[in-house]
This record gives structure tokens, sequence and C-alpha cells, in this order.
């Protein structure tokens, strides 16, 4: 009778060639999974956001490796060197400074070049700010749109969140999840109140599976308050609820699209007008308004 076999010890295997997405921890360092510790050991090369970050978490577990830095301003020049690596059977593992790389990080140009030049890409999950602050919101966590960072700029900002709003008019119900730095968080969250209401449930997490970890949860307009009084430090994530339903009642409709007429508008830009003004589909919009008897077809 043979002996029974081992199980599987992921620190002896080696990575295979090819591009490996490694997540890494978004604070307590004993996030680091016994594979993605093994990939980074069996790694050629390891490209990284900032190698001071990298090369700490590195240290700290004794690994010794090749660190290339790969950022939005390089990603362009990197991407074919990382291809001709890669081609020569090279086992090149990608990691950002915290949690899963490309989510609001960089990589994605170069994951979608290797995809492209039919070169292995795998990933070796963990850590994610986005999802952890969502289950830790109590808020619904299916749908969600993770939308990352907004603009920074209040106008583009207020823009961005208007078409999140319009979103949201013509169908959208998710939760939404977003990135924000601590310096911002006050502002934003009385952009996203003005936006999206000030009653929304939301919750703010920040600091995430580190010492002084933190889930603050109320409407965005008591949240909104209580940034503008107390500052925020660390990293930041925010989670908003869904919308609550409303329906833009057909006699609302059939108002806004007799006044947009009245206003000398044809009736295709009146209900283009309309189509926008409520997030309505604009067929749907277009549909109703040569039922008031608009004369176009």
């Amino acid at each position: 009778m043979e002996p029974a076999s081992e199980p599987p010890d992921p620190s002896r295997d080696n990575p295979p060639p090819g591009l490996t997405l490694v997540a890494t921890p978004i604070g307590n360092m004993g996030d680091l999974s016994p594979r993605a510790l093994a990939t980074l050991r069996g790694a050629d090369a390891v490209l990284c956001e900032d190698t001071r970050v990298t090369g700490a978490l590195l240290m700290r577990h004794g690994v010794s490796v090749t660190l290339l830095p790969l950022h939005e301003h390089n990603e362009d020049d990197q991407t074919p060197r990382v291809l001709e690596k890669l081609r020569a059977g090279q086992r090149i593992a990608l990691v950002s400074d915290a949690g899963t790389p490309l989510v609001s990080d960089p990589g994605y140009r170069l994951v979608r070049a290797a995809i492209a030049a039919g070169l292995p890409v795998g990933a070796v999950p963990g850590p994610n700010a986005a999802v952890m602050a969502l289950t830790l919101s109590g808020l619904p966590p299916h749908p969600f749109l993770f939308h990352g960072f907004l603009p920074p700029k209040a106008g583009a900002r207020a823009a961005e969140i208007a078409r999140l709003r319009a979103a949201e008019r013509a169908g959208l119900s998710a939760s939404l999840i977003l990135y924000e730095a601590p310096h911002r968080l006050a502002e934003t969250l009385a952009a996203l109140a003005e936006g999206l209401g000030e009653d929304r449930p939301a919750a703010v997490a920040r600091e995430m599976t580190k010492r002084f970890e933190e889930v603050r949860r109320g409407s965005l307009g008591m949240l909104a308050a209580h940034y503008a009084a107390e500052a925020a430090r660390g990293e930041i994530a925010i989670v908003i609820g869904p919308a609550p339903e409303e329906q833009t009642g057909e006699a609302e409709l059939d108002r806004a699209l007799r006044e947009a007429q009245a206003a000398g508008m044809s009736l295709r830009d009146a209900a283009a007008a309309v189509a926008a003004a409520t997030g309505l589909p604009r067929k749907q919009v277009y549909r109703r308004a040569l039922e008031l008897g608009g004369g176009e077809g």
C-alpha cells in the first residue's frame, strides 16, 4: 500500500511561466497568502508601482528578486520590454502598492497587450479594499458598481456625479463604491449628498485591516457633516446604497414634453432634452411625444 501523498505546499511551488497578477496586503502584512509569497519568490522579476514599497514587503519575507517599476507614466514604454521577457519564458509577477492589481492601479494596458499577444496571464487572488468595504458597509452587496476615484476638481466631479444620477434615473440600481483621498473626503461627500441626495445610505471605510480600522455608517448628509468637522486619515473607500425606486410619472413626462415644445423645440429635440433631463430612454420619450400628437415620424 502506497503511503498517502502529502498535501501540496504552495511555498515550494514555482509559478508557471507568464504574467501573474498578485494581490498584496492593503494594510495588515499577515494577509499575504502563501501562494502569493511563493509566486513572488519564484518570479524572475516583479513589476511594481513603487520599488520602495514592494521592496519593504519582500524584505520582510526574506525575498530577493529583481524589481521593475511599472506605473501610469512608464507603462507604455515598459510593456514591449515585458512582453519580450514573457516570450522568452520568464516568470513575471505584477503587484500594486496594496491590494489587487489593475483595480484603480496600473497594469491594464500591459495585461491587454499580453492577452493580445497570446501570452499566459494568471492571478493570485487576495485583498481588495473595494470588496472589503462593501461587505462591511451593511449595504446591499450585489449588484454593485465600482467607480474608483471621482475627478479631483469640483466641476468635473459634479459632472461625473450627475452622470451617475442620470444612469440611476435610467434604471441603474446598485451599490456604488468609490475610492477617495483623505484630504478630499469631506468635499466629495458633500458633492455626493448634493448630487445623489442627502438621505442616501452610505458608509465610509478607512484604514481597513489596520490597527485603527473604522467603518462609519449613515446618510451621505450625516457623513459629509461629520468629516467636515473631523478630518479623516488613511486609505478610504466610500460605499453608497442603491437609489430608491423612482418613476417619472406620465403626467410629469407629458408636461416636460409640452414645455420643451412650447419653448420652440422640435419634437425630436424636445424628446432628446427631456430624456437627458429625466434619464429615461430616448426612444421611450420620443414614442410618448409621438403619442401626444407631435406629428414627426
